[in-house]
């Protein structure tokens, strides 16, 4: 019984501080987290964070403010909490710190909570990779905001026309899967643009297909959302074409019967797919800057007749000489007595020169 209530005792203080501290007020953590010179700072600062979750919402806010006038370190924690626990007491200071230091953990909260009137007058300050997606999602609420297209990926311009209830035409909509398709057949993107659909078979031996790129199938999901299943279906059919080329490739024959390691063959089965879609991708969809698809894939570093084993060359008789003079060699012998007892031993030796 001792013992379980000693183990019950340490599960209990698992995550915090030591146990003595779990009887202190909230009230003084506070206290001695915002005097700097109390020597307990830091103690008070785990301890806060620690049970900030369990606290009612007067503390909550105290301690976030309190955070808020700290430094770097802790205003990031408040930023991080504000997403969830927000309250628009804090807007006077998340506007004075965003306005004058302009981090970007505090744009996310500018972002979430503050009125559209604010975001859109203040547009051009948010300048993170996706800043503009997230303001969009609260701007495009409004059907006369016009969405700026060009300061979006394809697949974030169709999560905002679905979030916010727009719509897209069929002249549109047509285009970009095939646009996403060109993009990954000839640029030379990082692994992260061509990273395969979670749901994608990419077991060895199976076929990838455009399909089962991840932004490729992203944007079908997003037009199904857009009514437009009727373009997904013709791009099905377009793939499929593409995926029958893939299987009768030599390339993908080629690479079925290599023993590459798990990497090179996802990667080798990936070029092919890029390779076969490219070449069947309508001429409208390709750039005359575009470089030639067996330059930027290099198949020969992948393809059969570089890895296969290659022979030895072989060493012609004429090619071998003989000593041009015995003399130094039998020099050696003489001044040597193991390397004449090595030459005695197996019968060795060296025709004299003519």
């Amino acid at each position: 019984m001792a013992q379980l209530e000693l183990m019950n005792a340490v599960n209990m203080n698992i995550g915090g501080t030591e146990t003595g501290k779990r009887n202190t007020p909230i009230a003084t953590l506070i206290k001695k987290f915002i005097n700097k010179k109390s020597g307990r700072v830091s103690d008070s600062r785990k301890e806060i964070q620690w049970r900030f979750r369990y606290l009612d919402w007067k503390d909550q806010k105290k301690i976030v403010l309190a955070f808020l006038d700290s430094g770097k370190i802790d205003r990031q924690w408040a930023y991080s909490m504000m997403l969830d626990y927000w309250d628009i007491s804090f807007e006077p200071k998340v506007k004075e710190l965003w306005e004058q230091l302009h981090e970007e953990r505090c744009s996310w909260d500018v972002i979430r909570h503050f009125p559209v009137k604010y975001l859109s007058q203040n547009l051009e300050q948010f300048t993170g990779d996706r800043d503009y997606f997230f303001v969009s999602l609260r701007l495009a609420a409004d059907e006369n905001y016009i969405i700026q297209k060009d300061k979006l990926s394809l697949t974030d311009y169709l999560s905002v026309l679905h979030h916010t209830g727009r719509h897209i035409s069929d002249d549109e909509a047509k285009d970009i899967p095939y646009i996403l398709v060109h993009k990954i057949c000839v640029e030379r993107f990082s692994e992260y643009e061509r990273q395969l659909d979670r749901y994608a078979d990419s077991r060895r031996g199976n076929i990838i297909s455009p399909i089962h790129f991840q932004n490729v199938s992203l944007a079908l999901y997003y037009l199904r959302r857009l009514d437009c299943s009727h373009i997904v279906s013709s791009f099905e059919t377009w793939n499929a074409e593409v995926q029958k080329a893939i299987l009768n490739s030599p390339e993908f024959k080629a690479v079925a019967k290599l023993d590459l390691d798990e990497w090179d063959d996802l990667n080798a089965r990936k070029n092919i797919a890029r390779k076969y879609a490219y070449l069947a991708l309508d001429d409208k969809y390709k750039l005359s800057s575009d470089p030639d698809i067996e330059e930027v894939l290099q198949p020969k570093d992948w393809y059969v007749e570089t890895n296969l084993p290659k022979p030895k060359p072989i060493i012609q008789s004429s090619d071998l000489t003989e000593p041009q003079d015995s003399s130094l060699f039998n020099e050696m012998v003489a001044q040597n007595t193991a390397l004449k007892n090595l030459v005695d031993r197996f019968r060795l030796g060296v025709v004299s020169a003519q």
